[in-house]
């Protein structure tokens, strides 16, 4: 029997990277004859290049799901339902937490398995502070006192002003016509712009990795994020020198943690791959119980699977992070999804960026966002 080789591309953190190689290792044991080679990007490197061409040159791609809808129209990827595989796709899917399963559904295909789930959450020093705020007034008054940070890189900033306008039962990229109203935006911009005047200017240069390694790598440290995307490796003993606890993400006003906006990633097969099978093998593998709960999680990963979240073992082994942050995941926002969705990702970030750094104003930042939105929401309609 000739060996089959896939390639796999994911990105470059120990996260993403470490349990695509742990599970590749003992997929090619279970099947004598598989061999699956695993390369990284860099964060913003892997966002950046298109689907098409990762799946001319990678039989597996670990993917974000706003991708879909370019994926749905350009038909880089193999749609991963009617392969006779409708018992597990159920079981997937009922074993999802919160939307990480269907976030890769998209016209009636199912696009990719999640495999890594994800949403901001707050993150504190318990050794600095007793307990995570649950309010944003709470958070605020942290911040006043000089113990707070949190990730505001553009792609974060964006994150953060959806999340709190989600938070709110604002509508986000309901109208085609306009992103978000008059009023609600500027409500959301100016809580945000106070927020950012309080934390030391060197968060609008951290993503939550760059956040999490300041908070757990210092003596003298903020005691204290809001929101950034969980990373359970920091909850972890031996990861870094001041492990961080997570909890639920601060509500606005009087509502909870609802309303940030979920992230994760899931694993998808290459439309072109010449071993589709062997391709589709590991990729239901390696989303199901049995993996996401041992070998995905012991080697560093952050599991979608709801088996992971409710184990015992796992909590145990990253202070109760999957615990501390379930309501937080199971009310995310599942972010717009259309062909030409991220283009306005990448560029409306640098938008709201911009304004909390008193750059431009609210109301030309709302106006700028309202454009960029319906150029890409029209050209959706163009395709």
């Amino acid at each position: 029997m000739a060996e089959i080789r896939l390639r796999g591309m994911t990105w470059d953190h120990s996260r993403g990277f470490d349990p695509m190689v742990a599970t590749a290792r003992e997929w090619s044991r279970r099947h004598p004859g598989v061999t699956i080679d695993w390369e990284k990007r860099s964060l913003q490197a892997f966002a950046d290049r298109p689907i098409r061409e990762m799946a001319d040159a990678y039989d597996l791609m670990v993917i974000d799901h706003p991708h879909v809808g370019e994926v749905a129209a350009e038909g880089n990827l193999m749609a991963l339902d009617g392969l006779g595989r409708d018992d597990a796709l159920a079981s997937l899917a009922a074993s999802s937490v919160g939307l990480s399963h269907p976030s890769y559904a998209f016209e009636g295909r199912q696009w990719a398995l999640a495999i890594d789930a994800a949403t901001p959450v707050a993150a504190f020093r318990p050794d600095l502070i007793a307990a995570a705020p649950t309010r944003w007034e709470e958070a605020k008054a942290l911040a006043r006192a000089g113990r707070v940070a949190f990730a505001l890189v553009p792609i974060n900033a964006l994150m953060t002003f959806f999340g709190l306008a989600r938070n709110l039962g604002y509508p986000v990229a309901e109208d085609p016509e306009r992103l978000m109203t008059r009023d609600h935006g500027a409500h959301v911009l100016a809580e945000l712009c106070e927020m950012a005047a309080l934390v030391d200017p060197r968060c609008f240069a951290c993503d939550p990795i760059a956040i999490y390694d300041w908070m757990g790598g210092a003596a003298e440290a903020p005691a204290y994020s809001p929101f950034g995307y969980g990373y359970t490796n920091y909850s972890r003993d031996g990861y870094c020198a001041h492990p961080l606890v997570f909890a639920d993400a601060p509500g606005l006003g009087d509502a909870g943690p609802r309303g940030t906006v979920l992230g994760g990633t899931g694993i998808a097969v290459s439309a072109f791959t010449r071993h589709p099978e062997a391709a589709v093998d590991y990729a239901f593998w390696i989303a199901g119980a049995e993996c996401q709960r041992g070998l995905y999680f012991g080697s560093g990963g952050q599991p979608a699977h709801a088996a992971a979240w409710d184990d015992g073992a796992c909590n145990a082994a990253c202070r109760d992070f999957f615990r501390n942050t379930r309501a937080t995941l199971e009310t995310a926002w599942l972010r717009p999804r259309y062909n030409g969705y991220m283009s306005l990702q990448d560029r409306a970030g640098d938008l709201v960026q911009a304004c909390l750094k008193g750059e431009a104003p609210a109301a030309g930042t709302l106006d700028a966002l309202d454009r960029l939105y319906r150029e890409t929401r029209h050209g959706e309609r163009q395709r």
